[in-house]
């Protein structure tokens, strides 16, 4: 227990108390010994590698790693990038400096503040904010790009919904996977990084499970996130899907001896067929739509 300033049964002189109110009132009208003009000054937050969080604690990201990470998901002006438990900032700065929009979601309002703090001491605070929120509150759909530093459980837990993002979001984390989603890249910086140094990317793909009808006959597909397999029905006879691969929108497979390209626009496929030496176009549109 935290002693008390007086004991609960002690008496305190009548004369002492009298002083006590007057000095407090003469503080309270004179604005002394702060003067009124000047704003409140609060010692500058430091954060401890290790404090706790809402959901995790904060450990830096090494900066070697920051850029690998963005190199990762080939940021650009164009792009807008998220960053989910932003802590000091570090990757927001970063992407901000390369001409992208960035967005940082960080619970702690003492980060929220620092990150502020140093996007505008590196001068990108019209590219750079912060948010203080929860991530698992917040709206993704707004990104092309998003970072984390979570814990793989964490990483779980937003899956569903990073998963219904649109086709062709980038998705890297420093260090923790997701599980049997396997990342399309996985990298590890070994200059100018000790510990975390290893990023991983996704890219959503899009959702092409089902039935679909092509000029050649009907496809069914079976898909494990950016994979699938499946056959191309032509009358009696049966072909498998090979090599099926997704990126985003853009999808390829085999079938037989022939090597398909194909861009998914909601339940329509339109790209080209390749066999031997002769490409024509290929479209297929999803059954039941």
């Amino acid at each position: 227990m935290r002693p008390t300033l007086f004991p609960r049964r002690s008496i305190v002189p009548i004369a002492a108390l009298v002083l006590a109110q007057a000095f407090f009132l003469s503080v309270a009208s004179s604005g002394s010994p702060q003067n009124p003009s000047q704003p409140a000054q609060h010692p500058a937050f430091k954060p401890e590698v290790g404090q706790a969080g809402k959901d995790v604690v904060w450990v830096p990201t090494p900066q070697a790693l920051v850029d690998k990470m963005l190199d990762m998901a080939k940021v650009t002006p164009d792009d807008t990038v998220m960053d989910l438990g932003s802590g000091d900032g570090i990757t927001v700065i970063t992407a901000a400096k390369r001409g992208a929009r960035a967005v940082g979601i960080e619970y702690n309002p003492d980060m929220v503040e620092l990150s502020r703090a140093n996007a505008e001491k590196a001068g990108v605070s019209a590219r750079a904010t912060f948010r203080n929120a929860d991530l698992f509150e917040t709206d993704l759909s707004e990104p092309t790009v998003i970072t984390m530093f979570l814990l793989p459980q964490i990483n779980m837990r937003l899956r569903p919904k990073i998963l219904d993002l649109k086709p062709g979001t980038r998705i890297v984390s420093n260090s923790f996977n997701m599980e049997d989603w396997i990342p399309d890249e996985t990298a590890t910086v070994s200059e100018g990084c000790e510990t975390w140094c290893t990023a991983m990317l996704w890219i959503v793909p899009a959702r092409i499970e089902g039935q679909w009808k092509t000029a050649e006959g009907d496809l069914s597909v079976v898909q494990t996130f950016q994979q699938f397999t499946g056959t191309l029905q032509s009358g009696s006879e049966s072909t498998p899907i090979t090599e099926g691969r997704l990126s985003g929108a853009s999808l390829t497979m085999t079938i037989g001896a022939a090597r398909y390209e194909g861009r998914v626009n909601g339940h329509a496929i339109e790209g080209t067929v390749t066999e031997g030496e002769k490409t024509r176009p290929w479209r297929a549109s999803r059954l039941g739509s």
